[in-house]
């Protein structure tokens, strides 16, 4: 799968741009009638919307205190078709206000503007002040939203805003592909020949580029003497085209669409100014990890820990192993400390305000975690991650990582862990966490990637003991075990719901029974630290079983039975996530009435995929009037490649297939 390109922005590239297929102008204040009067997409008649065009052009001007500055205008005209395409007349635009050393990120809205047909008139009405928002997203983020007035079925909307930024290690991202077709989508950037960029582009859309070299020149003025004076040199101009762009849709099952929608990003790699040795301004993730450490709010907070000795001491206390000391030092930090949910891989307040108010952001929890376990004797290090929601990291920037969490060494073993979630352990991360890779750091410059993503498979029993009546009800008991991450993953749901709120969603997700005495309760895994969860309940149904003449007909899952694959997709181009690799199995024991004899039943099957990706087992036997089921479903990898999605749809349709094959009873 290649999911990712990268090239060089420099012009021995060639251009390979067909520029025939683009000669049509896309320009802001050019609304037709006949486009408002367009009801659908003709490539794409489900869209609720469509993006006409989407078009950016970065250029650097220079300022003689600042130097050269990066500025973006974005220009976007966007069709709303149904109601359901409303949403996407509300914009919000993040931009990075979290610099020390230069000035922050700002975005300027230029025009903004709803287009209606009123009668055979075409009526135009401009965003006003208080459709504009500015909000604060956190300490390094902020954000304008704007919110288009009087939309309806056929509005079209234009926008044009511009991002200015003095941060030129980075050019602002160009997203060309969304949940909804783009048209036509155009990215320009000129950039003086002083500063070579790493293009890197994302997703599965092909884009033609085009580049040149060429003269330019722009006026620069003296702050002290008013004086205007020319700066004369070369930039290389790249054009990016791309134009009936599908939309991407999101099937279940995926980590977050947002890395794989077609995206334009550029790192500065070399800074070469005339007279001057090239300067190599790319890092890799060793020099990203160096940085970060050397951070106050980083590596100093590490060090600290007169704040904790007293209580770390008298925790390890009866401790007569690192492997007890790990665990007991992680449940002390975990249990104690409480999470604000606040993101970031710097502290805020500091580690000793966190400990003593027992609350702290992200950094200030696992940090305090880190210098606890080093104190243990134990080899501790901070590892940085972006989370699920944060995206993957396309490059090594700091600007790609949003949290930390902590990694230990005891012999040859390595343990993973973040304490600020009350429902994680060791080696069992939050589902936030669970993101392809981490960078684990040392004070001493070292860095080494850490897979975040699990390798055994958490299990969940379901067994059943059920009856059924002359009349087709059935009556029954159920238990269900959680492990490992099945277990993290039920605790983030429910953790605060009663067993009654419990009972009544048991009924709403599976619609046929009737609940009771359910009861929710962890317990304590054999030689494991972390809590399985148990759930158990009685049930009663009259709809699982089909009453025909002197016939029962029934699934053998009973109200497990899946009624659809959630692979649905002819093509599926990014990969399928299951988060964690996982094993279902059902262990069921139905009686039916004496009266009744089995005369035909679902026949035993083994499915195996290519490369042991997916299993499934599905064995059925009887003995008088009792019928044992035993069906495991096996998933052995987080994470499958969509090379692999046509076998694993065709995998999931033969689940789904045995799944609904019926028992027929006949009475005697």
């Amino acid at each position: 799968m290649k999911l990712n390109c990268w090239f060089l922005i420099v012009f021995t590239f060639f251009s390979f741009a067909n520029t025939t297929i683009f000669a049509q102008k896309y320009e802001l204040g050019k609304v037709t009638k006949a486009e408002l009067r367009e009801k659908v997409n003709p490539n794409d008649t489900t869209a609720p919307a469509t993006i006409l065009f989407k078009k950016a052009k970065t250029t650097f001007r220079y300022y003689d205190e600042k130097g050269f500055v990066s500025i973006t205008d974005f220009y976007i005209k966007l069709k709303i078709y149904k109601k359901e395409g409303f949403d996407w007349a509300n914009f919000e635009i993040p931009y990075y206000v979290g610099y020390e050393a230069i000035d922050n990120e700002s975005i300027s809205i230029v025009s903004a503007f709803t287009y209606n047909l009123e009668g055979d008139e075409i009526v135009k009405e401009k965003v006003a002040s208080e459709g504009k928002f500015k909000e604060r997203i956190n300490e390094y983020w902020e954000s304008k939203s704007i919110t288009f007035p009087n939309i309806k079925e056929g509005s079209i909307i234009e926008l044009r805003y511009q991002l200015k930024s003095e941060n030129l290690s980075e050019l602002p991202d160009f997203q060309y592909q969304y949940k909804i077709p783009v048209n036509y989508a155009e990215y320009i950037s000129e950039i003086p020949e002083f500063y070579l960029y790493k293009g890197i582009r994302s997703g599965f859309v092909d884009v033609e580029l085009d580049q040149k070299l060429e003269d330019t020149s722009q006026p620069t003025t003296n702050t002290s003497t008013s004086n205007t004076s020319y700066l004369y040199y070369k930039q290389i101009k790249s054009v990016y085209k791309a134009e009936k762009i599908p939309a991407l849709i999101e099937e279940k099952y995926v980590n977050n669409i947002n890395n794989y929608y077609g995206k334009l990003t550029h790192e500065l790699m070399t800074i070469r100014y005339p007279d001057e040795a090239p300067k190599q301004i790319a890092k890799n993730w060793e020099d990203v990890a160096k940085s970060i450490y050397l951070e106050k709010k980083f590596g100093d907070e590490i060090e600290k820990n007169k704040y904790y000795l007293y209580s770390l001491k008298a925790i390890l206390s009866d401790a007569d192993s690192y492997e007890k000391k790990l665990e007991i030092v992680f449940n002390y930090v975990k249990n104690t400390l409480n999470w604000n949910g606040k993101y970031g891989y710097l502290t805020k307040d500091g580690v000793e305000k966190a400990y003593e108010n027992r609350v702290g952001n992200g950094a200030e929890i696992n940090l305090i975690l880190v210098s606890m376990l080093k104190m243990a004797g134990i080899d501790a290090r901070p590892v940085l991650i972006s989370t699920r929601k944060n995206g993957i990291a396309l490059f090594p920037n700091r600007s790609q990582l949003n949290f930390v969490i902590a990694r230990a060494q005891i012999g040859e073993k390595l343990y993973v862990m973040d304490a600020t979630d009350k429902n994680s352990y060791i080696n069992i991360l939050p589902i936030r966490d669970l993101n392809w890779e981490g960078r684990a750091i040392d004070k001493s410059g070292e860095s080494e990637s850490i897979d975040l993503m699990p390798k055994q498979n958490s299990i969940k029993i379901t067994n059943m003991m059920c009856t059924i009546d002359e009349g087709g009800n059935v009556t029954g008991k159920l238990k269900e075990q959680y492990t490992q991450y099945q277990a993290l993953y039920f605790n983030d749901l429910y953790e605060n719901t009663s067993n009654q709120n419990y009972s009544e969603k048991l009924e709403d997700i599976h619609r046929v029974i009737k609940v009771e005495n359910c009861s929710v309760s962890k317990e304590k895994q054999e030689n494991k630290e972390q809590l399985q969860v148990i759930v158990n309940y009685d049930f009663s149904s009259s709809d699982l079983v089909d009453t025909i003449g002197d016939k029962m007909f029934f699934s053998p899952l009973m109200f497990f039975t899946s009624n659809e694959s959630p692979f649905k997709q002819e093509k599926r181009e990014y990969p399928v996530d299951f988060i964690f690799p996982k094993e279902d199995k059902y262990l069921f024991n139905i009686e039916f009435p004496a009266a009744y004899v089995v005369e035909s039943m679902p026949k035993a099957i083994s499915i195996q995929s290519s490369g042991n990706l997916l299993g499934f087992k599905y064995i059925t036997a009887v003995s008088g009037n009792k019928i044992q089921l035993s069906v495991t479903v096996s998933v052995n990898s987080s994470l499958i490649s969509a090379d692999y999605y046509q076998e694993l749809k065709a995998v999931f349709n033969e689940i789904i297939k045995k799944e609904n094959e019926k028992i027929v009873l006949k009475k005697i």
